[in-house]
C-alpha cells in the first residue's frame, strides 16, 4: 500500500461524468460543480476538452477570471497529436495550450488493436506521437498526465505495449501513466494483479482509472491502490457514461477513513454529504439515499435488534462515525421497530422519553397495527413525532373538530379542469365553513382548511404544500386496494414530510394534511400578540 503523502485524487466529473445519459452542464453549472469539488480538497478538477468542444473552451475562458480554486489545480483534457502531423502544428494540441491551465491530460491508444484499427497507423508512430505531445507540452510550462485508454484490455492482448505507452510518456516528462478500465470489464483480483506487473516495470508514478460496468470501479481502484497507484480518478456520485465511473465521494471516504491515506485534507472530509447532494441538484438527478458514506440512508437502521445495540453504543452498528463525512445516523421506525428503535428516535427528534416506558410500549404496539394496515413513517417523521407526543402528558391537542369536508371536479371547456373543496370545522366551539380552490382535490382541501385556521393559527399562511406522492398498496386486490399519501411541508424555513392511509385516495390525503398543519403549528413559534391556542 502506498504511503506517499502526496497522493492524488482527480476529479472528472466536468469530462467524463458529463457523458453520462441525461446530464448536460452549462457553462454556470460546470463552474459551480468546480467550486463544489475544490471545496472536498480533490487535488486536480479536469474540466474538459478545449478545441473540441465549444462549451468546454468556454469553460477554461472563463475559469481564468471566475474560478478561484483553494485546493485543486484546474487540468484540460486532450489527444495526442494526430498521426503523420508535427505536434506544432495540430490545433487540438495548441487549444491545450490556450486554456492556460497547469496540467494538462492527454488521452493515448495503449491496445495494439485501437492503435491499427482506430488510429490507423503503426505502433512506433503511436509511441512518437505520445512522445512529442507530451514532450512539447512539458516544454510549455505544462504538467503532463497521460491516460492511456483501454490499457487493461490491451494488456490481455500484448502485455508489453502499454508499458512501452508508459515509458515513452515518462522518458518525455509526463508526471503520471494513467491505467485505464476503459470498458469497466475488470475484476478487483485482475487489477491488482497487473498494476503490480506494471508497477515492477515502470519508475514512474502510475495512476487508475475504472468504469463501473461491472460494479466493481470503486473496489477495482482500491485494488490498484493496494498494488501501488498513487493517482486515482473518479467523478462524483460515480456519473459517466453507461453505468458509470469510480465514485469520488466513496473513494475519498475509502481512502482516508479505511486505509489511512491522507488522500484530502482532514477538514474537507465532512463536506462530502453536502457537495455530493449539491452537484446532484446541478445535474438536475435525485440523490441516491442508498450512496455509501454520503446517502441519506447510509447509516439509517430499521431492525429493532440494530437499534437496542446502538442504544449501547452506535459504533456496534455503524462502521464508522457519520459525522466524519458530514452525515448522520437515523433510526427508521417501523412494524420492525422495539422499544429500543422508538426512544432513539424520540431522542433523534427532540423528544424526552424518560420514564416513559409505557408511553414508548404504546407506541411499539401502535406502530406494529398502523404498519399492519399499510402506514409507513420512515419517510414520515412528522407523523411519527405527533404519534409519539400525543402518548405523553401534554401532547398537542387537535386544532380543530371535523365536522365534514367535500371535494368536487369540474372540467369546464377548453380543458379547464378546476377542484373545490368545502370544509366544516369547528374551532374553539365556533363553527367555520370554509370553501376553497386548487389545481386538485388534495390543494382545493388544503386551501380550504388553512383558509378556515388561519384566523386561529396565523403561522399557517406561510404554510404550503411542497410535494405529494401516492402509492397504491395492493395487496388486498383490484378497487379495494389500499392508498398511501406522502405530503412533503414548507414554510419557508424548513420542510416536513407525513403520511395517510385509506382505501379513498382524497381521505388519505386528509389524513397526511391533517399531521402536516397540525406539525406546523406544533414545530414553529407562534408570531408575537397572536391567541394562544
Amino acid at each position: 500500500m502506498p504511503t506517499d503523502t502526496d497522493f492524488h485524487v482527480f476529479d472528472t466529473t466536468l469530462r467524463d461524468g458529463a457523458q453520462r445519459e441525461g446530464v448536460s452542464y452549462s457553462v454556470a453549472d460546470k463552474l459551480a460543480v468546480a467550486r463544489l469539488l475544490d471545496e472536498i480538497g480533490v487535488g486536480f478538477i479536469e474540466g474538459g476538452w478545449p478545441g473540441a468542444l465549444p462549451k468546454d473552451t468556454e469553460f477554461f475562458a472563463r475559469a481564468r477570471t471566475e474560478l478561484k480554486l483553494q485546493h485543486a489545480q484546474l487540468v484540460a483534457f486532450g489527444s495526442t497529436r494526430k498521426a503523420g502531423v508535427a505536434v506544432e502544428d495540430d490545433l487540438q494540441v495548441r487549444a491545450l495550450l490556450d486554456a492556460q491551465t497547469p496540467v494538462v491530460c492527454l488521452v493515448a491508444k495503449s491496445d495494439v488493436r485501437h492503435v491499427r484499427e482506430a488510429l490507423r497507423t503503426t505502433l512506433e508512430e503511436n509511441l512518437a506521437m505520445v512522445g512529442d505531445t507530451v514532450a512539447f507540452l512539458v516544454a510549455q510550462g505544462r504538467r503532463v498526465f497521460l491516460d492511456c485508454e483501454h490499457f487493461f484490455d490491451g494488456y490481455a492482448v500484448d502485455r508489453d505495449y502499454g508499458v512501452r505507452v508508459l515509458e515513452a510518456a515518462f522518458a518525455a516528462g509526463a508526471e503520471v501513466g494513467v491505467l485505464c478500465d476503459t470498458n469497466g470489464g475488470m475484476l478487483p483480483m485482475d487489477v491488482g494483479r497487473v498494476v503490480a506487473d506494471v508497477r515492477a516495470r515502470v519508475s514512474g508514478r502510475l495512476g487508475i482509472h475504472c468504469q463501473d460496468d461491472t460494479g466493481c470501479a470503486v473496489a477495482n481502484t482500491l485494488a490498484a491502490v493496494e498494488a501501488g497507484v498513487t493517482h486515482v480518478q473518479g467523478t462524483a456520485n460515480g456519473y459517466g457514461e453507461r453505468a458509470g465511473n469510480a465514485d469520488t465521494f466513496v473513494l475519498v471516504a475509502n481512502l482516508v477513513t479505511k486505509m489511512g491515506i491522507p488522500a484530502v485534507p482532514a477538514e474537507c472530509l465532512p463536506e462530502l454529504q453536502r457537495v455530493s447532494h449539491a452537484i446532484a441538484e446541478l445535474a438536475n438527478i435525485a440523490p441516491d439515499d442508498h450512496q455509501p458514506y454520503v446517502g441519506t440512508s447510509a447509516f439509517a437502521h430499521k431492525a429493532g435488534l440494530h437499534a437496542s445495540a446502538i442504544k449501547v453504543s452506535p459504533e456496534l452498528y455503524n462502521h464508522l462515525d457519520p459525522t466524519t463525512v458530514g452525515n448522520d445516523m437515523r433510526i427508521l421506525v417501523t412494524e420492525m421497530a422495539g422499544r429500543a428503535s422508538v426512544e432513539l428516535k424520540g431522542r433523534e427528534l427532540g423528544v424526552d422519553l424518560a420514564g416513559e416506558a409505557d408511553a414508548i410500549g404504546r407506541v411499539v404496539d401502535q406502530v406494529k397495527v398502523l404498519e399492519a394496515d399499510g402506514w409507513s413513517f420512515e419517510a414520515a417523521d412528522a407523523s411519527f413525532e405527533l404519534l409519539l407526543r400525543a402518548q405523553l402528558p401534554g401532547g398537542p391537542a387537535p386544532l380543530f373538530e371535523l365536522e365534514s369536508y367535500r371535494t368536487s371536479v369540474e372540467h369546464w371547456g377548453n380543458g379547464v379542469v378546476v377542484s373545490e373543496a368545502t370544509v366544516k370545522v369547528h374551532v374553539d366551539g365556533q363553527r367555520i365553513i370554509s370553501t376553497g380552490e386548487g389545481n386538485g382535490p388534495v390543494n382545493a382541501l388544503d386551501n380550504a382548511l388553512r383558509q378556515a385556521l388561519v384566523h386561529r393559527y396565523p403561522q399557517l399562511a406561510d404554510v404550503a404544500l411542497a410535494d405529494y406522492k401516492v402509492r397504491i398498496l395492493g395487496w388486498r386486490g383490484g378497487t379495494s386496494a389500499t392508498t398511501r399519501v406522502l405530503i412533503d411541508t414548507t414554510d419557508g424555513t424548513g420542510e416536513w414530510t407525513t403520511v395517510g392511509v385509506h382505501a379513498n385516495i382524497v381521505e388519505a390525503s386528509w389524513h397526511a394534511l391533517v399531521d402536516a398543519l397540525t406539525y406546523a403549528v406544533l414545530r414553529r413559534p407562534r408570531p408575537e400578540g397572536s391567541p394562544q391556542p
